[in-house]
């Protein structure tokens, strides 16, 4: 438990980086602690974005440092074990979970399975909530993630992934005709979060995301993609393809409202890093779309 601040603000700053600067937290940390109503400037709650100008009060209640909060141990049957190494392991997420809570009352993730049957990934990487977490699958795309068990592996798995060297491959059923093959490069950033939006353009935070794919099987008004995700961004294939013209089945966030897909037809088919690999077929809800597609019903 981190004790609460009240001190006098000496030069302007963001709110979020006066917060990480202060207590040594990342950014997001800090704009959780505003999003939980913990941070007050000049006696009044305030928005995450907010300026500070010498003079302000900041006051901060007391709150649980995220390194210092447990994952509540809680086995979910649904979450199937792949494969397992020292220091690692790699499941099968359902579609709909959370890969890990993000508050310390949730038992409902991915994480908290894992927790359950391996005590051990409590406190590694990043901690707290996000002990062994090295990488995320959006919560409605199922499919292959890798824990870490051990400081080690966690290293080395975040460095695979930095450096691109994790080989990650999905499958998506999407709206129109694209090509047989194909490889994209886009400028990918986060305008909005909670709910996370993400935009094809230039700008802060933009960063240069590449995939490519092959076509499994064309149908009338749809396809079913392999991608190849060459790097990783929040939302990566569902807003490329969409901005491709070939929104994902489902995806009424970037896609269209009225077909119906029951979520968005993305899963992790595959992933292979530092010697761990494992790979598992979609769910039953992403067969039942692709069965309908074959037999001319549409979606």
């Amino acid at each position: 438990m981190a004790q609460g601040l009240e001190c006098r603000v000496e030069q302007a700053a963001r709110l979020d980086r006066f917060l990480a600067e202060r207590f040594d937290l990342s950014r997001a940390q800090a704009r959780r602690l505003i999003a939980d109503g913990l941070v007050e400037v000049n006696g009044r709650p305030v928005a995450k974005g907010a300026a500070l100008t010498p003079g302000d009060r900041v006051r901060v209640a007391p709150f649980d440092r995220p390194e210092d909060q447990a994952v509540i141990p809680m086995d979910h049957p649904t979450v199937v074990e792949l494969a397992r190494g020292e220091g690692w392991v790699m499941v099968n997420k359902p579609a709909g979970m959370a890969v890990h809570p993000l508050r310390p009352d949730e038992t409902d993730t991915l994480l908290n399975a894992i927790a359950c049957r391996y005590p051990q990934v409590q406190g590694v990487g990043e901690a707290g909530l996000r002990s062994g977490v090295a990488h995320r699958l959006d919560v409605e795309t199922s499919g292959v993630v890798a824990v870490a068990l051990s400081p080690e592996i966690w290293a080395a798995f975040r460095e695979a992934f930095r450096s691109h060297a994790a080989r990650k491959t999905y499958r998506a059923l999407v709206h129109g005709r694209p090509a047989e093959t194909g490889r994209e490069t886009m400028p990918l950033r986060v305008v909005r979060h909670r709910p996370a939006h993400v935009a094809v353009g230039h700008g802060k935070g933009e960063r240069a995301c590449r995939l490519s794919w092959r076509a499994r099987r064309h149908f009338t008004h749809a396809a079913e993609l392999e991608i190849d995700l060459e790097t990783g961004f929040l939302h990566q294939v569902r807003v490329m393809m969409a901005h491709l013209g070939h929104p994902l089945l489902g995806d009424r966030r970037y896609g269209r409202a009225d077909d119906q897909a029951p979520r968005s037809m993305l899963h992790a088919a595959s992933l292979e890093l530092c010697g761990a690999q494992a790979a598992c077929e979609p769910p039953s809800d992403y067969i039942q779309t692709l069965d309908r597609l074959a037999a001319g019903s549409g979606c």
